[in-house]
């Protein structure tokens, strides 16, 4: 990498400066395509175990391997050249010791150039943050609504009673402590978000939480209206570009049929009309 490139870079050092100073941008990407056209205007990209059901149609992220988790943000971090990106930890790929967790992190560091690592967890995992921190990997934590955990917890809200919101607000003072650079903060109530990025000196960053977190971060397929089945009710749909590419599809099979594509100009070694 140039040194060009490399100053433009946004490291997880520069993002935990950036509490409350700026709101941070966020979105989600699996490709080096989005990853470019998102780059110029994000300042942290997440590659999402998500991609498990974007991607890959599972209906939950379980399914999702370290080794996909690895080709993904490779591929990301290839057309990033300013945004931190930062790659999921897949399940079951850092739950069962500090020490596995460590090895699948640094794993996934090297091989795809990225910046950190995202766990998701609650104090279990406290201890793990704080061993790989102290070992150079930089690490976002994850609390609120868990997917990993959505068999066990279910897909709802949380700290919806004082109980809820004062163990949120024990994890986050637990994950700054151990040395997180931000917090990812998932489908709380608006109180409990607002709480949660007063009470950490670290940068918050919402999806479904508030307004007041430090940052705000999407799936970029549902922004951008490529999914219809389901959509969360923290989600703004800026445009439906599913509509737009059913038209385009209609289009090329319309020409294709009728043998209107491909054309001479679409062809090596035919002149089409006009030239010499």
């Amino acid at each position: 990498m140039s040194t060009a490139v490399a100053s433009k870079k946004i490291t997880p050092a520069k993002i935990k400066t950036m509490k409350g100073a700026a709101s941070l941008v966020a979105l989600t990407a699996y490709t080096k395509p989005m990853a470019s056209l998102l780059d110029p205007y994000v300042d942290l990209i997440l590659v999402g175990d998500s991609l498990g059901m974007v991607a890959y149609g599972f209906d939950s992220t379980l399914p999702v391997t370290l080794t996909m988790m690895i080709n993904h943000g490779t591929a990301v971090v290839n057309g990033a050249n300013k945004a931190c990106v930062v790659v999921d930890m897949p399940f079951a790929s850092y739950q069962e010791s500090v020490q596995q967790a460590y090895r699948n992190a640094a794993k996934l560091l090297i091989e795809t150039g990225a910046q950190a690592v995202k766990i998701e967890g609650g104090l279990e995992m406290v201890e793990t943050v704080e061993f790989l921190s102290q070992r150079g990997i930089p690490v976002m934590p994850h609390i609120g609504l868990r997917p990993q955990h959505a068999r066990v917890t279910g897909y709802k809200a949380q700290g919806r009673n004082p109980d809820e919101l004062a163990l949120l607000l024990k994890q986050a003072q637990a994950f700054e402590n151990a040395g997180a650079f931000a917090l990812l903060v998932e489908a709380v109530f608006e109180n409990a978000g607002r709480e949660i990025t007063r009470s950490v000196s670290i940068p918050t960053i919402g999806i479904g939480a508030s307004p007041q977190c430090d940052g705000q971060i999407l799936v970029t397929e549902d922004i951008l209206g490529l999914f219809s089945d389901f959509t969360p009710k923290f989600v703004k749909q800026y445009v439906d570009l599913s509509t737009s590419m059913r038209q385009v599809f209609a289009q090329y099979e319309k020409e294709v049929r009728s043998g209107q594509f491909p054309s001479p100009q679409h062809c090596f070694g035919i002149k089409s009309a006009g030239t010499r």
